[in-house]
């Protein structure tokens, strides 16, 4: 790959070894100004690659840095995302801009970059992670267009292979206090998403759904577990863990 060097002055210490890749959309005008935002010290922000829309990759901070990318953020325990992790920009408008489609070029570099990066690192595929996974209550990027099924099949990433027939009923929402809500909640944590469990469907339960579906099944974001959102955490929490951790019966609708 050709690396364009941009160098920012973004950085600072590790004081972590890598093990963790984030993928982020730019969420400005162009790539140019997403550029010149993460190379201005006033900014205060950057990240380690930089994608276009036409396949080019910029380094702006070398991989052996802290760029500051993540902000506040966790992932399977650890708070210090910046320590732990690459973080890669892709040019899109983001949702303030309509939240444009991914192009194909773009998204084979992305593939091209991640691929070295999890060599050089030794990371594995499902330590390829989203902002909205590590910020769930405040972050949407790089958004529900981001093709992740695709980085999966090219090995840089994790997709549940089956998919239950239809939608099925809903049966976990906001409001809800059961132990089947505990037990959903262990295996998001197993995941990785931020969480203590405490039985109870809150509001950042909601968030942490939707970030779930945004990764994992796009096709509706709700905040609310139906059966393929609820068998979708499962297999997830099986590729994840190795093992599946969950145990409900898979007719269950509305808890009791």
């Amino acid at each position: 790959m050709n690396i364009i060097e941009a160098p920012s002055p973004n950085f600072n210490a590790r004081t972590k070894p890598v093990s963790l890749i984030v993928l982020h959309y730019t969420g400005m005008e162009s790539g140019q100004a997403a550029l010149d935002r993460m190379c201005d010290p006033a900014a205060k922000v950057s990240a380690h690659y930089m994608v276009e829309e036409d396949g080019r990759i910029f380094r702006l901070v070398d991989e052996s840095r802290r760029a500051w990318h993540a902000g506040v953020s966790e992932w399977a325990g650890e708070t210090d995302i910046n320590s732990i992790s690459i973080g890669i920009e892709i040019v899109n408008g983001g949702h303030d801009y309509a939240l444009p489609d991914y192009l194909v070029t773009q998204i084979n570099a992305v593939i091209s970059l991640t691929k070295e990066i999890m060599s050089r690192h030794s990371i594995p595929a499902h330590r390829v992670v989203g902002h909205s996974d590590i910020a769930p209550d405040r972050k949407q990027d790089p958004g529900e267009k981001f093709p992740w099924q695709k980085l999966a099949a090219a090995g840089c990433s994790i997709w549940p292979d089956f998919m239950p027939p239809g939608k099925g009923r809903s049966f976990l929402r906001k409001g809800t206090v059961h132990g089947v809500v505990a037990d959903l909640q262990g295996e998001l944590a197993d995941i990785g998403f931020p969480w203590n469990t405490n039985r109870a469907y809150d509001e950042h339960m909601v968030k942490v759904v939707e970030a779930f579906q945004r990764r994992f099944r796009p096709e509706l974001i709700d905040g609310i577990i139906d059966k393929q959102t609820r068998w979708r955490i499962d297999q997830v929490a099986s590729i994840t863990v190795g093992r599946s951790t969950l145990n409900i019966p898979r007719q269950l609708d509305d808890p009791a």
